[in-house]
């Protein structure tokens, strides 16, 4: 089959092995695949990745159990043992020997075939498109943020960042009755927010002022300070970002202003395809562009422009 591999020094498409089906997996064919910032960051070193990226995906189930065969779906990222204590504590995102697709020790979705825990499969409804159904990992993670964080009518809110999980979450936070205002650097982007009613501020000219709930989404090294700088003492400051980089920080500020910072990352399947479902979070005006799987090493370069909104691979027609 052909797979885009990276190799830990470039991304190359090639023909590799089909994946051998093994006992509590699933065996499926990739119909679309999306690129999202992390697959960027581990071109740049992110996690000492080599293999098969990409972890966006919806396909149809070629092998596994009878009950799951031939339906369309998307399936969670996290590989869990299952029997661990943190498993057992119902925390399988965070079990210390998962595997995680197209990330870490599992090869991704970015090829005509993947496998997938049947654990970690969640069906597709007829009435959401594969183009909806293929953001459904990026949207369950914007989901993870009202489930970390008590989300009341009229909580003010701030969203740093106009990237794609950025815009995703504002929608999210508006969804669950956040006051939300969304900061980022290119107005054509923030103009999908002020359409759906959401406030919104180019970075030049903003200032940034206390707010109770901050989302640090910028995907970039210099946005924490930028958050905590906008965070109000007692606040709450959620990081979505992961990059290859390492900066200083000053942590200082956490203890004196007693702010509270929550990591972020994989959600909830099941809101996020209730609200694509609903059509309550739009997400087909996020994508920039479409490519076929021969050409997904293109994909990634033209993902990682300035300012680029989603791309999808296509990798099997329907």
């Amino acid at each position: 089959m052909r797979a885009l591999h990276f190799d830990g020094s470039q991304a190359h498409v090639v023909d590799c092995p089909e994946p051998a089906a093994t006992p509590g997996m699933a065996r499926v064919t990739v119909r679309m695949a999306g690129i999202c910032n992390t697959d960027l960051e581990l071109v740049k070193g992110y996690m000492g990745f080599e293999g098969t990226l990409g972890h966006e995906f919806v396909g149809v189930v070629e092998e596994g159990p009878d009950a799951w065969q031939g339906r369309r779906v998307v399936g969670e990222i996290n590989f869990a043992c299952g029997r661990c204590a943190t498993c057992q504590r119902g925390l399988p995102r965070h079990c210390p020997t998962r595997r995680v697709m197209g990330i870490q020790n599992a090869d991704g979705a970015l090829a005509e075939q993947v496998m997938v825990p049947v654990e970690n499969l969640h069906a597709v409804p007829d009435d959401i498109s594969d183009l909806q159904a293929v953001f459904t990992e990026p949207l369950a993670a914007a989901f993870e943020i009202p489930e970390q964080v008590s989300i009341e009518a009229g909580l003010d809110c701030l969203v740093l960042g106009d990237g794609k999980l950025g815009l995703l979450a504002a929608q999210v936070l508006q969804r669950a009755g956040a006051r939300v205002c969304a900061v980022g650097h290119h107005p054509e982007k923030l103009a999908l927010l002020s359409a759906r009613g959401i406030e919104t501020r180019l970075e030049s000219d903003w200032q940034p002022r206390p707010t109770s709930l901050v989302v640090e989404a910028t995907g970039s090294a210099r946005g924490f300070q930028l958050a905590l700088a906008s965070t109000r003492p007692r606040g709450t400051l959620v990081l979505k970002s992961t990059v290859a980089e390492h900066p200083q920080v000053d942590l200082a500020p956490l203890v004196v202003h007693e702010i509270q910072l929550l990591g972020s990352r994989c959600g909830p399947f099941e809101p996020a395809l209730q609200a694509l479902g609903e059509g309550s979070v739009d997400v087909t005006s996020l994508v920039e562009e479409r490519l076929p799987l021969a050409r997904a090493d293109e994909a990634l370069r033209r993902a990682a422009r300035p300012g680029a909104l989603k791309v999808l691979v296509e990798v099997a027609v329907s």
